[in-house]
């Protein structure tokens, strides 16, 4: 594959769009960093330690450091070398995309590298990072059944990960795995049979110890991702880099902001060097109302195990999640699939979890008017 020179420009870039950020909205704290959304790996060792380095000089410039960093990695472009440089330069927790050992399934689904790569990888997480990385796995990929997904995962955790995501196969329109979908002998379970799968992951996860604080999450006690974390509240969080975006609220209006990139990757460098930019130039803003707060404050808030914060949904909006969905609060805890103290899905409610939104969306539009009358 040719180098993409692009590599090379990209992590100055990007610290100088933090530098250009930190000020435009007066940061004294970046509590976490999360380095993904795409494969940071690529950058290499050089690449890497040139921005975690620029990154940690902003930390000594009056900015108070973050207690969590971590950095997304594909096993086929995360080897020694890059791994040490994480370390070295202040990565507090890696994030391994495994997806499935089983080779299969892999080329299915178009993944590069084989089984022994992955253990050769894991190995070398194990040794650099103990037990401080995460290991992602995928359930309902073509030709895996439950055997293949145990099997998956009792490789994974022979290495110890603090952390294990699992996911189930979202078929995205347009991709080549969604158009075999529409071919016979694709080898994708049904519907019924990769929600059966997922469960089984689960429930072996929560048999080993990981506890379940997300839809897709399960972690050791204290290994939680914190960065996560911050999504699944609502807190404030900034995005850099093209196609990234920000979302920062006034908690006393109840009314937020987003800030969006813009995705063209030459626009974005060209603006980091003070050239002609065109669509790169500045943030694309979109205003957000008190109705889509608080829809989206349910989004990632009924994920978490812990439900949304109670306390900073009152600060923010002036009322109680019971006010806002009251009837559709009471028919899931009726039904066993809502708890109260915390508010929050149970675990086999978390299965339903599209169905609850969709009734508590509902709900909250029809009873917007005497809401905001109620303020």
């Amino acid at each position: 594959m040719p180098h993409d020179s692009r590599l090379d420009a990209y992590p100055e870039a990007l610290l100088e769009e933090a530098k250009v950020r930190i000020q435009e909205f007066g940061l004294i704290h970046v509590p976490t960093v999360y380095i993904g959304g795409g494969t940071p790996s690529l950058l290499g060792p050089a690449g890497m330690g040139r921005l975690l380095s620029g990154l940690g000089k902003l930390w000594n410039q009056g900015i108070k450091a973050p207690c969590e960093i971590t950095v997304e990695a594909n096993p086929e472009s995360a080897g020694e070398a890059f791994l040490k440089t994480c370390r070295d330069k202040g990565v507090t927790r890696l994030s391994l995309g495994i997806q499935t050992f089983h080779g299969p399934s892999r080329s299915e689904v178009h993944r590069v590298g084989d089984g022994a790569l992955l253990q050769e990888r894991l190995r070398l997480v194990r040794a650099i990072f103990g037990t401080d990385f995460s290991g992602d796995l995928i359930t309902g990929l073509p030709l895996q059944d439950e055997r293949i997904l145990l099997q998956d995962l009792k490789q994974l955790l022979a290495y110890e990960p603090g952390h294990v995501s699992l996911y189930a196969l979202t078929l995205e329109p347009g991709t080549p795995l969604a158009s075999q979908a529409m071919l016979k002998g694709t080898g994708l379970p049904d519907p019924d049979r990769a929600d059966a799968l997922w469960i089984a992951g689960r429930d072996t996860l929560e048999q080993q110890g990981y506890g379940q604080y997300e839809v897709s999450n399960f972690s050791r006690p204290g290994m939680e991702a914190l960065h996560n974390i911050r999504y699944w509240r609502m807190e404030n969080w900034l995005g850099l880099g093209p196609g990234a975006s920000a979302t920062i609220i006034d908690n006393a209006a109840g009314r937020g902001r987003r800030f969006t990139v813009s995705p063209d990757v030459d626009a974005y460098i060209s603006w980091s060097k003070g050239l002609p930019q065109g669509a790169g130039e500045g943030l694309l803003i979109e205003d957000l109302d008190r109705l889509t707060l608080i829809k989206e404050t349910f989004l990632m808030g009924f994920r978490y195990r812990k439900g949304p914060d109670a306390g900073l949904f009152r600060q923010r909006f002036g009322l109680d999640m019971e006010t806002c969905i009251p009837h559709t609060l009471t028919r899931w805890r009726n039904q066993g699939l809502l708890e109260s103290d915390p508010l929050t899905l149970t675990k086999e409610g978390l299965l339903f979890l599209d169905a609850f939104l969709e009734a508590a969306f509902r709900e909250l539009e029809n009873r917007q008017p005497r809401l905001w009358r109620a303020l």
